[in-house]
């Protein structure tokens, strides 16, 4: 399979050359050229094995084509659980069991382990440089922390993410350096986008990405949609619908990618945070992207969402079909600090601010009449936003083993302008 850029003008690439370049060369995101054709999927013994199956059509004539069944096993090795979450037919799938207590971890770990293989035959290292809201630098950082002939930058907005997500950002080390920024995730973002672009820093020390824009972060999220929806389909439940917290749209478009190629995969709803450029597009209006403003949900501190440019392209810029395809809904700082407090009176349960979105998303899609199952996406654990969970829930949060190991090494983090520029010198230092 070759895939080709969101925009048209580059050149079609293998799979691996996408996901080693990151970003296409014309300054848009890497897609199938075609997509695999739709068909009956089977149900997997473990995520892995659901992994190598959804995914094989995709590494087809792929240099590591052979190697999918090794990556996958190595990369999914913790549990994602899809379990009765309240009400009957409500659930929840937890995606926080990786090392670093966040979804991010699945698509972070694969995108490692396809990486490390295609930099065994380089002799020269590769940067890779990511911004973060908040779960993503820690996921990356962790899958490549000492992997060999591989070094990370991490960009995040200084002040806007959790305590304890800026202690995981800044205490790896060795291989891996966290810049923090005087800016929005969006300034993050777009400096790593520049840097992508730049071709004459690309020359001189060669990048690639692991934000959502790479397709060896993408496609893997497809994994636990998949799995999940089969394990549901053959325990005999009706065809699972998705809730799923959205920022910069990756685990989203993860989603309908796995809906398009016939899984077994119902309606889907996507929740953001009071960042509504999303929600107010699917209302009719210009899709505007904006400067993004910090709520208490901050991995969804995103104001022009990459992933729009793969959604558009999935409906070929029929935005009246793609509206018509899913709904999208805003939950402010109020009703996600009430969704946290009223889902632990009724279930016993701490959820964290991401997936208070989600969940308060699907109270009100059950008000309006919504029947059939419907998961709502559990995107990090709550104990990464203590500050914000404690209090609404009366009580600590347990922190788990991985994620409290980690907080217990010394962190640290470099200042960095709000500036292309900038960027571009530390890199080049």
């Amino acid at each position: 399979m070759r895939f080709v850029s969101t925009r048209g003008v580059s050149a079609p690439v293998s799979l691996s050359a996408a996901i080693a370049a990151g970003l296409a060369p014309d300054g848009g995101l890497y897609v199938p050229e075609m997509l695999p054709a739709a068909r009956r999927w089977r149900v997997g013994s473990c995520l892995a094995d659901t992994a190598a199956q959804v995914l094989a059509p995709f590494f087809a004539d792929d240099v590591l084509a052979a190697e999918l069944p090794a990556i996958c096993a190595e990369a999914f090795d913790f549990p994602v659980p899809l379990r009765p979450f309240g009400a009957d037919g409500d659930y929840l799938l937890e995606l926080f069991h990786g090392p670093t207590a966040a979804f991010k971890d699945i698509g972070a770990r694969f995108l490692a382990a396809t990486l490390s293989r295609l930099r065994r035959a380089e002799n020269r290292p590769l940067t890779i440089v990511v911004a973060t809201s908040g779960d993503t630098g820690a996921a990356v950082a962790a899958a490549f922390h000492r992997q060999p002939g591989l070094q990370v930058v991490v960009l995040y907005p200084d002040g806007r993410v959790s305590p304890r997500q800026a202690h995981q950002l800044g205490c790896f080390g060795d291989n891996v350096q966290a810049l923090r920024v005087a800016g929005s995730f969006d300034d993050c973002q777009a400096m790593v986008k520049q840097a992508l672009s730049d071709a004459d820093l690309q020359a001189q020390r060669p990048l690639s990405s692991a934000n959502s824009i790479s397709l060896g972060r993408l496609l893997p999220q497809m994994s636990y949609y998949a799995h999940a929806a089969l394990q549901h389909q053959a325990a005999g439940r009706s065809a699972l619908n998705l809730v799923i917290p959205t920022g910069n749209l990756g685990n989203a478009m993860a989603a309908i990618l796995a809906r398009h190629v016939g899984l077994p995969i119902g309606r889907i709803a996507l929740a953001t945070n009071a960042n509504d450029v999303l929600p107010r597009f699917f209302d009719g209006q210009p899709y505007q992207p904006c400067s993004s403003v910090a709520t208490v949900a901050n991995a969804m501190d995103v104001g022009a969402p990459s992933n729009v440019e793969r959604l558009r392209w999935l409906y070929a810029d029929d935005d009246e079909k793609l509206r018509a395809a899913f709904t999208c809904h805003a939950v402010d700082d109020a009703m996600i600090r009430a969704t946290i407090a009223s889902v632990h009176a009724r279930t016993g349960e701490a959820i964290c601010p991401h997936t208070a979105t989600a969940a308060k998303v699907l109270q009100d899609l059950r008000v309006q009449g919504a029947g059939g199952d419907w998961a709502v996406v559990a995107t990090a654990h709550p104990a990464k936003f203590e500050a914000v969970v404690e209090p609404l829930v009366g009580h600590a949060v347990a922190v788990p083993a991985p994620l409290a190991a980690l907080l217990q090494r010394p962190a640290q983090a470099e200042p960095l302008a709000a500036d292309y520029a900038a960027l571009r010198a530390y890199l080049l230092r």
